[in-house]
């Protein structure tokens, strides 16, 4: 794939990122902020009982819509840069698949890989939730589990292509799948975890808000494999026209 490709489909996964990024911003809108309303209430009602109130540099609207709005179209366009070049690399290189169904796979890869496994040891927390001192140890072990699930989530594909010569594709990809499951298993057990609930912090709040983050990722990374594999799509074809010869009349021999 030349330069001039590669260019034309990391400016076309910046574009899906941007799509992607706008359904997001209306699923966390919709979905997440009034979790987060109900836990700064939480919050503020804590706060209120022992006597202290802290002046907001951002206000509440502010951060709920122009900070909201920044934060997720930056982290759409930024990630979408990052896969469309993984998408360059991978095209061909993982099976017979075409653009939209690699885009569709790698999508879903970096939805379980960037978001589900950090996820599942150290999820989202809302405001009023988590030791402030404790917050650049947690952001360091989410980082953390997020590099080991896309290091590991690489492995699994190299040994999945190396054990399919001689196990077939599907029984390769089984045995790689249980590998990376187990790895990220034992990564759970050693790796430290971290209860920093409040007291008389409703349970239900936390369950919804969680979820409601996760739900925006996966409306992220759904709506980005659907518009990048599209735009790929209609990227690439022209080429492959181009490059692949047409066909000619098959010649009849002249009667005698």
């Amino acid at each position: 794939m030349n330069s001039a490709t590669v260019r034309t489909l990391l400016v076309r996964g910046m574009l899906a990122g941007l799509v992607a990024g706008l359904l997001a911003l209306v699923v966390a809108y919709l979905l997440g902020e009034p979790h987060i309303d109900a836990a700064i209430a939480f919050e503020e009602a804590h706060a209120h009982g022992h006597g202290g109130e802290e002046e907001e540099l951002v206000t509440r609207g502010e951060q709920s819509t122009v900070g909201l709005a920044t934060g997720v179209l930056i982290y759409g366009v930024a990630f979408g840069g990052i896969a469309a070049l993984a998408f360059s690399f991978a095209l061909g290189r993982v099976g017979r698949f075409g653009p939209r169904a690699t885009a569709a796979l790698l999508s879903g890869a970096a939805f379980v890989t960037i978001c589900l496994v950090p996820f599942l040891k150290y999820p989202a927390n809302p405001p009023s939730v988590g030791d402030p001192a404790s917050l650049d140890k947690r952001t360091a072990l989410y980082f953390l589990m997020m590099l080991l699930g896309v290091l590991l989530a690489l492995a699994a594909t190299i040994l999945g292509k190396r054990l399919a010569v001689r196990l077939g594709n599907w029984n390769a990809t089984v045995v790689a799948g249980l590998g990376f499951v187990t790895v990220i298993g034992l990564a759970y057990a050693f790796l430290p975890s971290l209860s920093e609930l409040p007291e008389g912090f409703p349970g239900l709040l936390l369950w919804r808000f969680r979820l409601s983050a996760l739900a925006v990722q996966l409306a992220l990374w759904t709506a980005f494999g659907l518009a990048f594999g599209h735009l790929a799509e209609r990227a690439l074809k022209p080429a492959s026209s181009r490059a692949a010869p047409e066909p000619t009349a098959a010649a009849t021999p002249a009667p005698h």
